[in-house]
Order: C-alpha cells, then sequence, then structure tokens
C-alpha cells in the first residue's frame, strides 16, 4: 500500500483588484478618439511625484503602454522646497524604472514668483514638464476624483463662475488626466498591492494650504451631513457643467467670428446675443488685447456697455486698459502713460 504524500498548497497570488482598476482606467482614456490622436509620437510622458496617484498611474501608463507599443518616460520635478527633496525625486525615478517606465529624469526647478507658494510652485511644474515633454507628447497627471472634488470646491468658494465649477479637463492638451473618475483610495490600494510605500508630501498635511483644509476637514464633514459620496457627486456636476461650458464656448465662438471688425467688436451683433454668450465673447476678446487678470466684475461692467448702454464711458481694466463704445463698436484703448526717452 502506497502512503498518500501531502500536498504543499501553492503559494496564493496577491490580488491585484485596484492595478486593474487603476489599468483599465489608463486603458480606456487612452482608447478615447480625441486621445488616441495624440499618441502618433509613440512616446508618452508621466508626471510623477513619488506619491500614490503618479506611482499607480505610471505602474499603469507602462503596463498599457507597452501593449500598445507607447514608449514611456517619467518625469519627475524637484521643486527643491524641502530639505532631502533630491532624494525623494531620485527615489521616484528609480521607481518609475522598476514599475515599467522605459526612461526616467529628475527634472530640478526653481520655485518664485507671485501667487504664493502653491501657486508659484504649480507654474514652475508646468513650465518644465511642458519644455520636456515636447509639442507632440501626452503629458499623464496623477489627479483623481478627489482632487477634482476639491478643485470644484475651492472654485465655489472663490464665486468664480461655472467655468471654475466645471474643474479640471480630462484632455487639455498636453495635458492628460486618466484617474479623474478613480477615487484616491484606489491609488492607495494599488501601490500597497504593488508593494510599494509612496512618499508622503508634509505640505499635503499642512493646514496652512486652503487645499488642504478642504480635503481633511470640509469634505468630510460633507460626507458626515450628506451620508457619504459628496467627493462623486462633486465630479458629476464639474463633468455636467463642464459639458456645458463646451457648448457655450462653441456658439460663443462663432458669434465672435461675425462680431470682429479687426480688433473692434461690432454691437449690432453682440446684442443679439444672451448675456451668458456675449460675456465668454468678451472674456476671449479681453484676454486676447492683454487684459490680464480678469474678474466677474469686469466682464459683466463691459458687457453693460452692450446690454445696458446709456451713453456710459469707458470701463477701466487692468493692465492699463481701457474698454469703451464708440461708433457702435466695442474698442480698446491703452492706457498706460509712454515715457518718454531723454
Amino acid at each position: 500500500m502506497v502512503a498518500a504524500r501531502a500536498l504543499t498548497p501553492p503559494t496564493p497570488r496577491p490580488r491585484l483588484d485596484a492595478v486593474l482598476v487603476v489599468r483599465r482606467a489608463v486603458r480606456n482614456f487612452l482608447a478615447e478618439p480625441a486621445c488616441a490622436a495624440h499618441l502618433d509620437s509613440g512616446e508618452l510622458a508621466v508626471a510623477v511625484s513619488g506619491g500614490a496617484d503618479s506611482l499607480a498611474l505610471v505602474e499603469a501608463a507602462a503596463y498599457v503602454g507597452e501593449r500598445r507599443g507607447l514608449r514611456v518616460c517619467a518625469l519627475v520635478v524637484d521643486h527643491r522646497l524641502q530639505e532631502g527633496s533630491a532624494d525623494v525625486a531620485e527615489k521616484a525615478a528609480q521607481e518609475s524604472l522598476r514599475l515599467g517606465a522605459h526612461a526616467a529624469k529628475v527634472l530640478p526647478v526653481t520655485v518664485s514668483g507671485p501667487g504664493g507658494p502653491e501657486a508659484a510652485a504649480r507654474r514652475a511644474r508646468y513650465a518644465v514638464l511642458r519644455e520636456h515633454a515636447g509639442e507632440r507628447t501626452l503629458v499623464l497627471l496623477g489627479h483623481t476624483l478627489d482632487d477634482q472634488a476639491e478643485t470644484v470646491l475651492l472654485g465655489l468658494g472663490r464665486g468664480s463662475g461655472p467655468r471654475s465649477l466645471a474643474g479640471m479637463r480630462p484632455l487639455d492638451p498636453p495635458w492628460a488626466r486618466p484617474l479623474l473618475g478613480t477615487p484616491r483610495d484606489v491609488t492607495r490600494a494599488a501601490c500597497a498591492e504593488l508593494g510599494l510605500s509612496p512618499w508622503e508630501d508634509p505640505h499635503n498635511a499642512d493646514p496652512r494650504f486652503r487645499r488642504v483644509r478642504v480635503r481633511r476637514e470640509v469634505l468630510p464633514l460633507l460626507d458626515d451631513v450628506l451620508a457619504g459620496g459628496v467627493a462623486g457627486a462633486l465630479a458629476r456636476t464639474a463633468r455636467q457643467l463642464r459639458e456645458d461650458c463646451e457648448a457655450l464656448d462653441a456658439v460663443a465662438d462663432d458669434l465672435h467670428r461675425r462680431a470682429r471688425e479687426g480688433a473692434a467688436l461690432r454691437v449690432d451683433v453682440l446684442a443679439q446675443a444672451p448675456s451668458a454668450v456675449r460675456r465668454r465673447v468678451l472674456r476671449t476678446w479681453l484676454l486676447s488685447g492683454g487684459v490680464p487678470e480678469l474678474t466677474d466684475a469686469h466682464l459683466r461692467s463691459v458687457d453693460d456697455l452692450v446690454g445696458r448702454w446709456r451713453g456710459q464711458g469707458g470701463v477701466f481694466l487692468p493692465g492699463g486698459v481701457e474698454a469703451t463704445r464708440a461708433h457702435e463698436k466695442l474698442v480698446l484703448n491703452n492706457c498706460q502713460p509712454t515715457t518718454l526717452g531723454s
């Protein structure tokens, strides 16, 4: 009689549920016709900070990119705002290579300028990413559904109007955000499944930053009061507003073409349109005319030159520009004093 031999059970394979969710989000995003049109270069860049969102994203991009014949490069920006930031950036670059990226670059930047450290860091980051990605390469950013919800709440608090409440665009070349429908918990779970220890940016816990307080105080309170699901609801609201804004922008573009006469706008054409469409035309016209930092009050004052015309004088705007109505046209005048040479 032959003795039965005990069988050693196979080592269970780790579940990769969250990893598969992130991969699916990237795969579906890159398959969209609007996105696929920007992949002719055969290259894809991923902005990597070393945090959970960007590490999960670069792994998914490398996985999907390999199957689509895309070369993936990780771009790691070192803002040099904290001690040891160079080591954090180098580790993120090495992790990206281990996760399947074909190349990884560390990009040191100098953070300076107006608007506080957060805004200055954002400007420096986007500038260097655009420079190194080139004109034909999409840059994937790890913004999640929770980031979108925070953006909507911040825009609501500023009273910035529907354009701000529409949040971040999934595709705004060269920027691409495949994870706007993916909760932050999923990217953290994906990193855990991959055995990663993401970097925790100390700034993400600093209550001096308004976004941090929205994340850690406002959203949890809203979830408690409204019985959960607030982040998803805000993200859906952003998507709906973005679709509405895109439709209105298309109507405004047509109105702008018909109203344009040289550098001026014809009042009779503008007066036929609803004020919401008209203000979109005025916003484009004023920005192209060199007016920075437009507010809702600025736009409404200029719109009054069309919709509430009583023979009033011009509207003085930032940048030393005056918008006036003359001979049934809106025109821009430069009111900055000229300096005479000696």
